[in-house]
């Protein structure tokens, strides 16, 4: 297969534990757990191969039982995984989050290898497999922000990603700093939560449409700003800023919303929607997956 994305991130285990009534501090209470396979990367990955596009995968799994297993999932779903760098020492990365019906209660990620395995995940890039220095990756890239400051801001002086349509996330508000070397990045698109807009622009905006405003006055190219089941916003530097209203949806599941809404809108593009209607596409698909069967 030749693809026609790269992801670059986290790829690791979802070990998410969902309830269907509201929870608190101590609460135990019964529910369903699931393991499947996630991560930023990851799930964009996952929804943008059920939109018919080939993602591979550039990122750390290591070569234990859990990392085999992962990567046997990934090829069952149609990514490719010959671009994934297999670390004899780092074990392969996990996430563990509660959800309940008042949305996530709390969450931990462990994505030290991926960190620990730094610009290794990158060798496809410059090695002609996918791409040289002297011919560097041309088609659209999306980059999650579970990689390290340092190598955030490597990619974004790089030759190797001079040429690349880059779409950027970071993985929680937690990490959403990693992500300044990127802002003023001139083929960046930035897809981030509100809170994650005002940690970046550095700003106490209300609204998605008002933080959008910030980042573009803090010199983004382009950023997409989501907040829950408010309006979102997409702005462009110089075209100004335009919001869409998210489908009003029983919420089941949180995790990966966002990451759905970044695949959703890269494709609607790529079919050429018009501005609008894209960010209209986005937030329906995001909406259609927090709607999911609780048990899925």
């Amino acid at each position: 297969m030749t693809p026609d994305i790269l992801c670059i991130g986290s790829v690791l285990w979802d070990i998410i534990g969902r309830s269907p009534t509201s929870m608190r501090l101590g609460s135990d209470v019964p529910g369903r757990i699931t393991r499947l396979p996630g991560g930023v990367a990851m799930n964009i990955a996952m929804t943008l191969r059920r939109f018919g596009m080939t993602p591979a995968l550039l990122t750390a799994i290591g070569r234990d039982a859990e990392g085999d297993e992962l990567v046997a999932a990934c090829d069952r779903l149609g990514l490719m995984t010959d671009t994934v760098y297999r670390s004899e020492d780092l074990p392969t990365d996990r996430y563990t989050a509660i959800e309940g019906a008042n949305g996530l209660i709390a969450a931990i990620a462990d994505a030290h290898s991926l960190e620990a395995a730094g610009d290794k995940i990158l060798r496809p890039l410059a090695d002609g497999r996918l791409g040289t220095e002297k011919a560097p990756w041309a088609g659209p890239i999306a980059l999650d922000g579970n990689l390290t400051e340092g190598l955030l801001a490597e990619i974004a002086a790089s030759p190797l990603f001079s040429r690349a349509d880059l779409r950027v996330a970071p993985a929680s508000p937690g990490k959403a700093g990693r992500l300044l070397p990127l802002l003023t990045h001139a083929s960046a698109t930035l897809y981030v939560n509100l809170e994650e807009a005002n940690i970046l622009a550095r700003s106490e905006a209300v609204t998605a449409v008002d933080a959008a405003r910030a980042l573009l006055d803090r010199g983004a190219a382009r950023v997409l700003v989501t907040d829950g089941g408010k309006p979102a916003a997409e702005g462009r530097r110089g075209d100004g800023v335009i919001e869409g209203a998210p489908p009003q949806v029983l919420v089941t599941r949180v995790t990966g919303a966002g990451d759905t809404f970044m695949a959703a809108h890269l494709v609607a593009e790529r079919r050429g929607l018009a501005r609008q209607a894209a960010l209209d596409e986005a937030l329906r698909a995001a909406a259609t997956y927090v709607s999911g069967d609780i048990g899925s």
